[in-house]
Formats: C-alpha cells, sequence, structure tokens
C-alpha cells in the first residue's frame, strides 16, 4: 500500500505575526499559531508599578531634619509615619553604639579584642603599613575613622600590619579582616579591588553591607547613596548645560563668518 501522501495546501504566509485579515484566518482554523500578547501592557503596567513604588519610598533614607524641611510638601499623617519610623531606628541605634571610634590594638590582644569579640558581632581590622608613604593606607585609616563614627554599631580595629604578622609586606598593605563568629569571613588585600586611592564611604558601604555589618536598608547606607545619586545628577545636568553653551557657541561663531 502506498504511503497517504500530505493532502494539506501549502498556505503563502508573509508575516504570521502580522495584524492581517488572511491571519486571523488561517490563525482561527490552527494553519498558524495564535499571536502571542503584546508585551507594551506589561512593560507599562511595571514602569507604573515602579513608579508606584518609589513614590511610596520617597522619603526612605531621609534623616529627621529633611524630614522637617518638607512639612509644606508633604501629608501631614503621611510625613509623621516617618517621623516615628526614624525615631525608632535612631533609639534602635543608639542602644547598639557601644564603640563609636578606632580600636588601637596590640598583638596580647588580638584574640580577644578581635576573634572572641566576633561571636557578639562583625569586627573589621585594618592592617596597616609601617610607612607613612603608603597612599591607600592613609586613605583607608580616615576612612576608618568616619566610619567608626558613623557607625558606632560596628565594632573598627586597627594595628601595624608588621605587627600582627611578622615581616607582612607594606606592599600588601592595608589590608581588611572581618571576622564573625571567631573566623575570618572576607579580607581585601590592598584598595586595589575596592576603589584605590580613590576608595569612598559608599565602597565601605557595600562591604559593610556584603558581610552583614550592616542592612542594605540601613538609613545611613540609603542616605548617602542617595545622596551620591543627587550628586551625579547635578554632574549629569552641568555637563548636559556645558555642552548646549558650547554648542549655541559655535553657532554663533559660525553666523559671524556667514
Amino acid at each position: 500500500m502506498a504511503a497517504p501522501t500530505d493532502q494539506r495546501i501549502a498556505v503563502p504566509i508573509d508575516d504570521p505575526n502580522a495584524d492581517t485579515e488572511w491571519n486571523e484566518i488561517l490563525r482561527k482554523h490552527g494553519v498558524i499559531p495564535e499571536k502571542p500578547p503584546s508585551p507594551t501592557p506589561m512593560i507599562e503596567e511595571a514602569i507604573l508599578e515602579g513608579r508606584r513604588l518609589a513614590h511610596e519610598n520617597r522619603l526612605e533614607g531621609k534623616d529627621l531634619d529633611e524630614l522637617d524641611e518638607l512639612e509644606d510638601d508633604e501629608d501631614e499623617e503621611f510625613l509623621e509615619r516617618y517621623r516615628q519610623q526614624r525615631m525608632r531606628e535612631l533609639d534602635a541605634l543608639t542602644k547598639k553604639s557601644l564603640h563609636g571610634s578606632v580600636y588601637p590594638l596590640t598583638k596580647p590582644e588580638y584574640s580577644r579584642e578581635v576573634t572572641e569579640a566576633s561571636n557578639n558581632g562583625v569586627v573589621l581590622v585594618n592592617l596597616t603599613a609601617s610607612m607613612g608613604t603608603n597612599v591607600e593606607s592613609r586613605v583607608l585609616t580616615e576612612l576608618w575613622r568616619q566610619a567608626a563614627k558613623e557607625y558606632g554599631d560596628v565594632k573598627f580595629c586597627e594595628m601595624r600590619a608588621n605587627q600582627a604578622i611578622e615581616n607582612y609586606p607594606d606592599k600588601n598593605c592595608p589590608t581588611i579582616l572581618v571576622y564573625k563568629n571567631g573566623d575570618i569571613v572576607k579580607q581585601v588585600v590592598t584598595l586595589v579591588t575596592v576603589g584605590g586611592a580613590r576608595m569612598n564611604m559608599l565602597d565601605l558601604d557595600k562591604i559593610l553591607v556584603e558581610v552583614g555589618a550592616v542592612q542594605d536598608s540601613d538609613m545611613r547606607v540609603l542616605k548617602r547613596r542617595r545622596e551620591a545619586e543627587d550628586a551625579e545628577e547635578e554632574r549629569l545636568a552641568g555637563t548636559n548645560k556645558s555642552v548646549r553653551s558650547s554648542a549655541r557657541q559655535n553657532d554663533d561663531d559660525d553666523d559671524d563668518w556667514d
């Protein structure tokens, strides 16, 4: 017996996704599949949801002084909710602020002040260079002081590297050691991976969040991040303004030659 032949007629289809009457007929009879739904409504919905969340969270990271400045612009009940939230956060931070400055270490106390202390919270150690010519080491020492003051709930320690580890080379300084539950959970040798000599508090915030010393939602982290974003927007606006001004100047110069 001869094999059955395909009796279907080849139907010319230019674009199966096109919105044509012919394609609607073909879809109705199952010749071509249904057209996939347009992603446009989903994209629009995602944009609207993003705007809604941004609007709801517009006061995140603002401190009490900044909230007071918004009294004429925000709903009082909405503003008061954030004030109460900030006061609770500040109260919690005050209760946990056991430190507030950098702890200078000696080798005999290292185990007690760092390894054992890390069972009660994250401890960060800055191993500094022996020579004052190490630029990165000086940069981190300044950041360490600022961080210790801002994050009084986190323990920051500092020690000369060659006193902690015999013959530790200055070229490996500064070295950051992060202890948690008695173990080293992170180490950063020199600042090459965290901004180099340009390292700033934003980079240090990232390390603190990564190791769980502070939360990503911490108002100190959010405030600094927002300030950096605002500064970048101002910089870009200034750059664009300068470019437009330069373009107008060039047009004027061209007109002078006409």
